[in-house]
């Protein structure tokens, strides 16, 4: 690549998950980041049918449809269908239906995926990344997978030794054959409260506190109608902490953060609407813990395999001061009250030198991919 070309950068954003909202308030500040002096910036929305749409105000179509309609419904106007090709030069090409030579479409150098959620950070895109042969931001399939299903994680930060705490898998299967027997192992192995979860989705979305069996059935009730696999966690009575990993070979942690919910728990209004959570950063904590919080938060993001950028979160137990891991975000959000940038930013990385930082990860890691042995 020469050195006076700009890169070409796709952001892609969006998708069919109940996510796509947050990915677009992603998108919108990702896209304000990009300099457009060193990048040459391609906007790829996916609507919720799974169209994708290439055009320059991409993200501003999609975010209108979602003001007029209070959720993306229908499909934009004059959408174009497209797919990700290999290109044995230099990576990805964006190709409209049934165009064999795209003159007029230049290659992809690196694709900035900001698909919360199933389909977009579960390893489905990282999949069809590594097909086209294109760079790309973040974890690959193997990570994107592991991170983003909550019960994988667990397990293998558990085979790791890292920290967590209880909990139980409720398959929607199980529940749907016999609820009082199962409510009845969550009340004998857990107790009450306890939280109540997809395992495969984020942003707090399907996420219930359950104060009684009473509550439980609802919050399983709502939480399998997003994932048929449910994981119900032991309630940890403590502080909520946050840290940025930033890195390939050599991740790095950030200062570490603390999110004091303005509901009874970090819920989806308090993420992305509401003024009354406080984020706290830095978190006012002993060295000691902000040491061990940093040091798991890299365990963490190596014991699955990740790369690029993750957000790790963990609960300090009050009385005893256990840090016990939560959950790993590989494709955080970066709305304006994102943790993941902020946190960044009070480590002395701005917003736009992070992008500017994930963007050269990328590069770098299809660099090592591409040496990789293809015969014997």
């Amino acid at each position: 690549m020469s050195a006076e070309r700009k890169l070409r950068v796709g952001v892609l954003f969006g998708g069919r998950s109940s996510e796509h909202e947050v990915s677009l308030m992603s998108a919108r500040s990702v896209l304000g980041a990009l300099d457009p002096e060193k990048y040459e910036v391609v906007q790829i929305g996916i609507s919720k049918e799974g169209r994708w749409l290439v055009a320059s105000d991409a993200v501003e179509r999609l975010i209108e449809r979602a003001e007029a309609a209070g959720a993306l419904e229908g499909e934009p106007p004059s959408t174009e269908t497209v797919a990700l090709l290999p290109d044995p030069g230099r990576g990805g090409r964006l190709l409209r239906p049934g165009e064999r030579t795209p003159a007029d479409l230049a290659p992809l150098d690196v694709l900035f995926p900001l698909v919360h959620g199933q389909t977009g950070e579960d390893g489905a895109l990282q999949g069809l990344f590594e097909l086209a042969g294109v760079a790309y931001v973040g974890a690959g399939i193997t990570g994107s997978a592991v991170g983003m299903d909550k019960e994988i994680a667990k397990a293998v930060w558990s085979a790791a030794g890292l920290p967590v705490g209880d909990y139980q898998v409720i398959r929607r299967t199980d529940w749907e054959r016999d609820p009082a027997r199962v409510k009845g192992e969550v009340a004998a192995r857990l107790g009450f409260p306890c939280f109540v979860k997809p395992a495969n989705c984020g942003s707090s979305i399907g996420v219930h506190k359950a104060h009684s069996m009473e509550e439980l059935g609802p919050a399983v009730e709502d939480a399998a109608g997003y994932d048929p696999k449910v994981l119900v966690e032991k309630a940890i009575v403590g502080r909520e902490l946050e840290c940025a990993v930033l890195g390939n070979e050599d991740p790095r942690a950030s200062v570490v953060g603390e999110i004091v919910p303005g509901h009874e728990f970090y819920d989806y209004e308090d993420k992305y609407f509401d003024d009354a959570v406080r984020l706290v950063i830095p978190a006012e904590l002993p060295e000691e813990t902000a040491v061990r919080v940093r040091e798991l938060a890299v365990a963490a993001f190596r014991a699955i395999d990740a790369r690029g950028m993750a957000r790790v979160d963990f609960f300090l137990e009050a009385g005893t001061d256990r840090v016990v891991l939560n959950e790993i975000n590989t494709i955080p959000g970066f709305t304006r009250m994102s943790m993941y940038p902020r946190l960044w930013e009070a480590t002395g990385v701005p917003f736009p030198e992070l992008c500017d930082r994930l963007i050269r990860l990328a590069v770098e890691a299809r660099v090592e991919r591409a040496a990789l042995k293809r015969t014997r």
